[in-house]
């Protein structure tokens, strides 16, 4: 695959309607999803893009690029409720093909302006009614017990926004997790969390059966990360690296995880080195274009996505750190390295 079109892609966006979407939330885009040379790909849905696609093929202009690209179908649990009433699709998404993907618990203490993740929308689907402010562990055994059935669903990833207690959110993935993996034995899923105050938790998260954990810094230098994310960015990288390191003793090297974003005006060379200090670590670098979102702060003050060449360069470098590791994002048993959607590292051969 062309690292060139790829990157190209991810920025820039295709032309084509895609029944899976996702236009809102904590994430990085908003997205269609496609599969692109057989792997996952969450492109922006762009009208504007010079891609396009015609008999499965993704195409430049006139021009044939060479790459295959199909998009996800709608998947058949979206037309399911539960047994108490909410539509599937409001408890969890498919993302790509095979994962479903869950945020716990909509709401997030850092929501306030002065707060906020400037690339964040986590609370504008709730608002917008795509989904609800809780998910209890009932309602994702049951959806996800679904999605495998009747979509073929392979891998699960659970999120939350920030609560105010010591475990930051994730002692409700514990339960959740845990019930999940009643009613669905065998599913691997993913955990995403802010570093905990108590390092236990991860014991806990592993112990009822996650399999990988997200713990997403989204920017490694401290003035991005204060400029970015003035909330989240005031928790001291310090902890992070404790986070991380338990993490990476209790589930595996490899098997631990943080995004980061390119094109927050992080020094390219700097974030290459800094992720190849979280590769020492045992953590893959999940290095994403950032790309921004309606509804987000950064979109209304006139952000734009990064060049194309500044992910190519990124990824293709990351990459190149992370094979001479070892540490390959297919190797990850569940999560978004896993996948690699939202980011083109896995087409650079990482």
């Amino acid at each position: 695959m062309s690292i060139d079109v790829r990157a190209d892609l991810a920025v820039r966006g295709v032309r084509v309607p895609t029944p899976v979407r996702r236009p809102a939330g904590a994430g990085p885009s908003d997205d269609g999803h496609l599969v692109v040379e057989g792997g996952n790909a969450a492109l922006p849905i762009n009208p504007q893009s010079p891609y396009s696609v015609r008999d499965d093929k993704l195409w430049l202009g006139e021009t044939d690029t060479g790459l295959s690209l199909s998009v996800v179908r709608r998947p058949r649990f979206y037309d399911l409720t539960t047994a108490d009433g909410v539509p599937y699709e409001q408890i969890a998404r498919l993302h790509g093909r095979d994962v479903l993907a869950t945020t716990v618990v909509q709401t997030c203490i850092r929501y306030a302006e002065e707060q906020r993740c400037r690339f964040c929308t986590i609370e504008e689907s709730l608002r917008a009614g795509a989904t609800i402010a809780a998910k209890t562990p009932a309602q994702l055994a049951e959806v996800a017990a679904a999605a495998v059935e009747l979509d073929g669903v392979r891998q699960m990833v659970m999120t939350t926004g920030t609560t105010a207690g010591p475990d930051r959110g994730a002692r409700n993935l514990v339960r959740s997790v845990r019930a999940v993996l009643e009613r669905v034995p065998g599913l691997p899923i993913q955990v995403q969390i802010e570093p905990p105050g108590d390092l236990a938790v991860l014991d806990e998260l592993h112990a009822a059966g996650a399999v990988s954990i997200g713990i997403h810094a989204e920017a490694l230098d401290d003035e991005v990360r204060r400029r970015w994310m003035p909330g989240k960015g005031a928790v001291p990288m310090t902890e992070y690296e404790a986070a991380w390191d338990h993490a990476v003793a209790v589930f595996g090297r490899n098997q631990v995880s943080t995004y980061l974003l390119i094109g927050l005006g992080e020094d390219p060379d700097d974030l290459v080195e800094g992720c190849r200090g979280l590769i020492a670590r045992g953590v893959y670098p999940f290095v994403v274009p950032f790309r921004p979102m309606a509804g987000t702060l950064a979109r209304r003050d006139g952000v734009t996505a990064p060049p194309p060449s500044l992910v190519r360069d990124v990824s293709t470098r990351v990459a190149a750190l992370l094979r001479e590791a070892g540490m390959l994002g297919a190797d990850q048993s569940a999560g978004c390295a896993a996948c690699g959607a939202c980011g083109v590292l896995q087409a650079a051969g990482g």
